[in-house]
């Protein structure tokens, strides 16, 4: 069979073990943890998903290898809690079952211990060891670490290292980037040793090479060593990627894959972890630029999730691995699908953090586009229905397209009725921001799963009881969505007023300068598109804060951009549009111009209750899902959609 991905699909020999094609699944901490630090019931699924998946090998995280040192609540494995080795064994096996190999990723947070704790008050009162004595910008101080911790330390990558051999694991990754202890020794920002460990680039290496000899001393010759490392640091005093060459040459002989990301916790999460706004794959320069220097193979990291462009960067030489995380929790079979030459079926990730929002604030997972997410325990498999029932989803957004692809998949004959000529809802404005174009492409790529899974969709037709009469449901789901709230203010329907679900279709209206009426989400991205276009944009809100429906990973990013590309108005109440702009009221009750020549109104939506009314009657069995219930957000309306038709 000629693959058309032909490179990703290539299998790579790394040590002795021979991995199944050139697509890894990075480090991604657990669903569960317990309270001793083991691994927790959910998890083996959450790591075994991507190895069915696909992926060559499977990397769970974090493990921490020294916890006298490193308090933070992540996990350990000894031979002293019960349970720690046998809960290990188990992720290991998950994995390996389906052909993947596992690995686990070695880690000790350094002056960042605690991190991860819930709580957060407890961290004051630990003691957080670094290099050297310092400071942190958020007041905790750090204390430099002795010899004999050092020499405790070291020992302990060796001796966790052998303990996950023996659970199954048939590679380890050492992380010596993003900012953790082993990056800490690394950066002249952080790193003001006068002894043996700081200095010189010679010393500053000591510490990794000493680590990673341990390693390899424990788990012997052949077995794959990953060693995670930021290509560059990104802030003022850390090192740079000619520095991040010459780390890497420093490590190469100890390690059979020198694994490139970029940045440092404390001051470059965004770079880390590249947000909506960024490029897919800004920072494959930096692994590109050190396989230019080292005999090692290369791997790289950074929203990767397009078959094409990872495709590309394999073929020109730029790195000969590949790693996804957040790509493949949004869509664990996109290795199997890029085998199978099925990337249209692909569900691509859309870099909106609620997986890393949901970690700090209810400590477990989840995915805006996958249901499955850190519920894996319950059940991954779309199983065929006892009895085929004929089920009408009426609504062809986000939660109406997912509920009729899941009742498909499980034999049920299936009708959508949407009354637009296109299927998308909400999603089919966010197709003029390109920061946000994969929220417009999960609409197609729901139409095109649903093509393939028999579901019959009725456009420019509207749910009306008589028609869902002739159709005579058994199962009727309701995902009629929400519609634009538009204030009752003068002048808000002139010819100069865009709705913003509207602006896709409207965009040649807009001026060169716009003031936007709505600081929600919504509100703000489109702001910060319109800026980013090079028009003047005034973003006006009557609260006192913005976007305070927004996640708590995407928030700072996103008011970083909307800092950059707007002037923000708070407190200020719409009273008016006129041709110069929008009246306001601000705070001390004053009357303001907030001048435009186009205004977006953003103000919120409204749920379509009066279509639920006129069709809840119309089945022996009835569910109503997304907008229409309460105004959401698309992680809900999947997750509602999936489970409505698994309750059919």
């Amino acid at each position: 069979m000629n693959r058309k991905y032909p490179h990703l699909c290539a299998p790579i020999t790394l040590g002795r073990v021979v991995f199944r094609n050139r697509m890894f699944s990075a480090p991604m901490g657990g669903t569960d943890i317990t309270a001793d630090c083991c691994v927790g019931p959910r998890t083996p699924g959450f790591y075994e998903l991507r190895a069915k998946g696909g992926a060559a090998a499977v990397t769970a995280s974090e493990l921490v290898v020294h916890p006298q040192t490193d308090a933070s609540h992540m996990f350990h494995l000894d031979l002293h809690t019960p349970g720690s080795l046998s809960s290990w064994t188990f992720v290991a096996d998950a994995i390996a079952r389906h052909g993947a190999v596992p690995s686990v990723e070695l880690s000790h947070s350094g002056q960042y211990a605690g991190t991860y704790l819930i709580d957060k008050d407890k961290k004051k009162g630990l003691t957080q060891y670094g290099p050297s004595d310092w400071v942190r910008p958020d007041g905790i101080p750090v204390k430099a670490l002795t010899a004999g911790q050092i020499d405790d330390i070291v020992k302990a990558y060796g001796e966790t290292a052998a303990l996950a051999k023996r659970a199954g694991f048939q590679m380890v990754m050492v992380h010596g980037g993003h900012g953790w202890l082993v990056n800490q020794f690394l950066s002249p920002a952080f790193n003001h040793r006068t002894d043996e460990y700081g200095g010189s680039l010679e010393n500053r290496l000591r510490f990794a090479r000493r680590v990673l000899q341990s390693v390899r001393d424990a788990v012997g010759p052949g077995f794959p060593i990953e060693f995670r490392m930021s290509g560059a640091e990104f802030f003022e005093g850390g090192y740079d990627i000619e520095e991040g060459i010459r780390i890497a040459q420093g490590v190469e002989d100890l390690v059979d894959l020198i694994h490139v990301s970029a940045g440092s916790y404390q001051f470059g999460f965004f770079r880390t972890h590249l947000p909506m706004f960024a490029p897919h794959g800004d920072n494959v320069w930096l692994a590109a630029k050190i396989k230019k220097h080292v005999s090692k193979p290369v791997a790289t990291i950074g929203a990767l999730n397009d078959p094409e462009q990872m495709e590309e960067i394999l073929a020109s030489g730029k790195a000969d691995v590949v790693e996804m995380a957040r790509a493949l929790l949004a869509d664990p079979e996109l290795p199997n699908k890029v085998v199978a030459g099925r990337d249209d079926e692909i569900v691509h990730c859309l870099r909106c953090f609620t997986c890393m929002a949901e970690r700090p604030t209810t400590g477990t997972r989840r995915c805006t586009v996958n249901p499955l997410i850190g519920r894996e325990i319950e059940g991954t498999e779309v199983l065929p229905a006892a009895r085929k029932k004929r089920v009408v989803v009426v609504g062809g957004g986000v939660g109406g397209m997912k509920a009729a692809l899941t009742a498909a998949q499980r034999g049920h004959t299936v009708i959508l009725l949407e009354k637009t000529g296109e299927l998308g809802g909400i999603l089919k404005s966010e197709q003029a921001l390109p920061f946000k174009y994969e929220m417009y492409r999960l609409g197609l790529t729901l139409a095109r799963q649903m093509e393939l899974a028999g579901v019959e969709v009725r456009l420019n037709t509207a749910a009306t009881p008589e028609l869902l009469e002739q159709l005579a449901p058994e199962a009727l789901i309701l995902a009629t969505g929400s519609t634009p709230i538009v204030p009752n203010l003068p002048g808000i329907h002139g010819d100069n007023v865009v709705v913003v679900n509207n602006y896709y279709k409207e965009k040649d209206k807009v001026g060169d300068s716009v003031v936007v009426l709505g600081g929600g989400l919504a509100g703000c991205e489109c702001a910060v598109h319109l800026g980013m276009e090079g028009k003047t944009v005034h973003l006006v809100e009557m609260r006192d804060q913005l976007a305070v429906d927004c996640n708590i990973r995407h928030r700072p990013i996103l008011m970083q951009m909307v800092d950059k590309y707007t002037t923000v108005h708070l407190k200020h109440a719409g009273l008016r549009v006129t041709g110069e702009g929008l009246v306001c009221r601000d705070e001390t009750g004053a009357e303001v111009l907030i001048p435009g020549k186009t205004v977006i109104c953003a103000v919120g939506q409204r749920s379509n209750r009066a279509d639920v009314d006129a069709l809840r009657g119309c089945a022996p069995w009835v569910r109503e899902i997304g907008d229409c219930v309460r105004v959401s957000n698309i992680t809900n309306a999947v997750y509602q959609g999936y489970h409505a038709a698994l309750d059919i």
